[in-house]
């Protein structure tokens, strides 16, 4: 099914007749396809073809949200005449805002990829390489998961915005396994097709497989910790959801207490939400209502300079919308951090009693508000001494607040990596960082 442009325009106005005061229509066509990779074998090649319906509806301050993956754009009435039969009984918004004014779109060059477009069916031979590379290392096995897509994002609202933008995207992790106990991962997210990323992060998942066989203990502590781009990139995904005004609002941000030029984070340290990053997968000309994304520092020289708006957000704080909508909650579309000017060496030399993390999950916040937080290490562990890495380690915990990871940055690395999957939700570039006096306790099984 295709979109018909002038089709979604239509169902605006309709739904404006029937008694809506806003509507927003986002539909957006997904050709996607992902192979698995297990046992250092291509085992799994799936599809996604179809289209999926955004829809946005408020009247008298109430606002419904939806979503549907129809198999034509009629579907939509039914549904939409039933909300609007029980909107009465719905309570008003507390941070209802009418939609903006659509704003003058400037586009670039389209983000969209010949070798991903022409190469959709041909994902097996691209795992396939992936796998070759892996093995250059003397491992075991590896397995993980290649995928690429296109997409196409239609907008239209009630204001009068009609905007069109397609774009491609890649997303790939592999883990390495070195006998006895030796692993290693890695990950790549880009708009194009980079076979020499996609080799680059399988020998690095291959390299720290090898290298962290034979691992022993470590005691519980305090120590400076290096955090690899997959570790910071996850603990960054926390934080800059946080700095989403909605967030702040709901009381489930560790910023409440913070304002607009306030210092929190070490002057090494600046966050940037960069929507028109062409590197990266969530590249947007607009935003969900047709506002015109702009790039914009988050946290710079670690005073924070703005959170994430949407109009809803932004009248609510006396403050003006950053383009981030959400049409309920403001969310960051690319995280970029600005390079440093130290190597992984340079940072290594500098620790006297530390420890290298490279891979991390199951990060969980007991308190949100104090940003209270704890992370499993697992894969390639290392421990420095005396400006060396001497040995790999078990399994860890970080277990510290989000507030310390930002405040003890002493050092951060010259090379971003760009990073994507299951534990970093929104796409980024992030360097390996040094943190100082993080608190470390055992995993427990």
């Amino acid at each position: 099914m295709n979109i018909d442009v002038d089709f979604v325009a239509r169902l605006v106005n309709e739904l404006s007749k029937m008694g809506f005061e806003d509507v927003a229509i986002e539909a957006t066509i997904k050709d996607v396809v992902m192979t698995k990779i297990a046992n250092s074998e291509v085992s799994v090649v799936q599809n996604w073809k179809g289209v999926t319906i955004d829809l946005y509806l408020a009247k008298e301050k109430r606002i419904f949200v939806l979503r549907f993956e129809p198999k034509s754009l009629e579907e939509l009435y039914k549904p939409v005449e039933t909300l609007l039969s029980l909107s009465r009984r719905i309570e008003e918004s507390p941070i209802y805002a009418p939609l903006p004014e659509p704003s003058k779109i400037t586009y670039r060059e389209e983000v969209f990829d010949k070798g991903i477009h022409n190469n959709i069916d041909n994902i097996g031979k691209f795992a396939e390489m992936v796998i070759e590379a892996a093995h250059r290392e003397k491992i075991d096995s590896v397995a993980g998961m290649l995928q690429m897509g296109e997409t196409e994002t239609v907008l239209a609202t009630s204001k009068g915005a009609l905007l069109e933008e397609r774009k491609t995207f890649l997303q790939s992790y592999v883990r390495a396994f070195a006998e006895p106990d030796g692993s290693g991962q890695w990950c790549f997210t880009s708009t194009s097709l980079d076979t020499k990323e996609l080799e680059t992060m399988a020998f690095i998942a291959s390299r720290y497989a090898v290298e962290s066989r034979g691992r022993s203990e470590i005691e519980p502590g305090v120590y400076d910790v290096i955090l690899s781009p997959m570790v910071f990139g996850n603990l960054l995904d926390y934080i800059v959801s946080m700095a989403s005004a909605y967030w702040v609002i709901m009381g489930w941000s560790m910023f409440m207490k913070n304002r607009p030029g306030d210092r929190i984070a070490s002057e090494h340290l600046t966050i940037l939400d960069e929507p028109r990053n062409r590197e990266l997968p969530s590249y947007r000309s607009f935003d969900d209502e047709a506002l015109e994304t702009f790039n914009k520092p988050i946290i710079e020289s670690g005073t924070l300079k703005t959170f994430l708006h949407n109009t809803k957000t932004a009248r609510l704080l006396g403050a003006s919308s950053t383009a981030n909508a959400g049409w309920i909650s403001p969310r960051p579309w690319n995280i970029v951090v600005r390079p440093g000017d130290a190597t992984l060496d340079e940072m290594v030399s500098e620790v006297r009693r530390g420890i290298l993390v490279t891979n991390n999950w199951y990060t969980r916040l007991q308190n949100y508000v104090e940003g209270i937080f704890s992370t499993v290490a697992r894969d390639a562990i290392f421990y420095i001494e005396n400006g060396r890495i001497a040995r790999p380690v078990t399994k860890i915990r970080i277990a510290d607040k989000l507030s310390n990871i930002l405040n003890n940055i002493e050092m951060v690395g010259r090379e971003l990596y760009r990073i994507q999957w299951w534990e970093v939700s929104t796409p980024s570039k992030v360097p390996f960082v040094l943190v100082r006096n993080i608190n470390i306790s055992k995993h427990m099984m």
